[in-house]
């Protein structure tokens, strides 16, 4: 499978792994100039990138940066972003700081990772009744914590 690039902004740059077994490659914010995020504060990063993966069946994730969640509190407001297959705009990459001090994100940083995954597009059925099964409707915590 390949991903095709296209740069809709001046300066974006093209994601790479930064290891030859990362699972996902870096993406970089396409900003003129340093930009703080305040705690509490959401902040949306545009990537410069629009993308078009060369198979249909595959949905584009786009994840946190693990330093950066655990150093400073950065991640995603939404935990995961979902980029669709058939979806041709720019990439932007909303962060949160949960942490405690303000956090200046600099121009090209990495700030997110993007892992296409495969998906299957399920059909859809309405039922009377679901089969049985050994959990039932037992939800959060049923199947206890160790």
């Amino acid at each position: 499978m390949k991903l095709t690039f296209k740069k809709v902004r001046e300066g974006a740059v093209i994601p790479t792994s930064a290891t030859r077994l990362s699972a996902g490659l870096d993406l970089r914010a396409c900003i003129d100039k340093p930009t703080v995020i305040n705690p509490g504060e959401i902040v949306n990063f545009p990537t410069g990138l629009a993308v078009c993966p060369s198979d249909e069946n595959v949905v584009l994730l786009v994840f946190p940066r693990s330093g950066l969640g655990l150093k400073y509190g950065i991640t995603l407001p939404n935990s995961v972003g979902v980029i669709d297959a058939d979806y041709r705009g720019e990439m932007s990459v909303p962060l949160i700081n949960h942490g405690k001090e303000p956090y200046t994100m600099m121009p090209n940083e990495r700030l997110a990772q993007l892992v296409a995954v495969p998906v299957i597009y399920p059909e859809t059925e309405v039922a009377e009744e679901l089969p049985e099964s050994e959990r039932g409707t037992a939800g959060f915590g049923s199947s206890g914590r160790f």
